[in-house]
């Protein structure tokens, strides 16, 4: 069904990319929750990325986070390419970095659309891209005192 104007929330929003930030504070839900409320959206999906306790069979006691500097800048591209593909009313995105702690928010995304299969797709895509895309490094600590790196791209 093609938006009409007897309908204002069913046509786009003006800027649907709400928040885009790199921090090394903790992540709020609630905040990103926040960003992508729109009373035009049926659906909204949120992913949440935590620090597990283990890896490829190892146990991690804690990681870090580092990233480049224009990764704020692809963060904000990936979402634009989301956008397009998909019927977006609000998105956000927010990374931590620097030294997290098993439990940890790593990363929170969420995505609003008129309805609740596309909130999904729209929001697999986001976090897909965002880890495929997006110059963000992981520096694992493990148990046993080994260490390595994980490139997000």
């Amino acid at each position: 069904m093609a938006p009409s104007n007897d309908h204002p929330g069913e046509q786009g929003a003006q800027d649907p990319v709400k928040l885009i930030a790199i921090r090394e504070t903790a992540l709020s839900l609630d905040e990103v929750f926040r960003a992508v409320g729109d009373d035009a959206a049926g659906g909204t999906a949120l992913f949440v990325g935590t620090v597990r306790n283990h890896d490829g069979g190892a146990d991690v006691d804690e990681l870090g986070y580092s990233c480049h500097p224009q990764a704020e800048a692809e963060m904000r591209r990936v979402a634009e390419k989301v956008v397009a593909e998909y019927p977006v009313r609000a998105l956000a995105a927010v990374h931590r970095v620097g030294d997290l702690k098993v439990g940890d928010l790593a990363v929170v995304v969420a995505v609003s659309c008129p309805h609740r299969g596309e909130a999904f797709e729209a929001c697999r895509k986001l976090i897909d891209d965002l880890k495929h895309e997006v110059p963000i490094w992981k520096h694992q600590r493990f148990s046993d005192g080994t260490e390595e790196w994980v490139g997000a791209c």
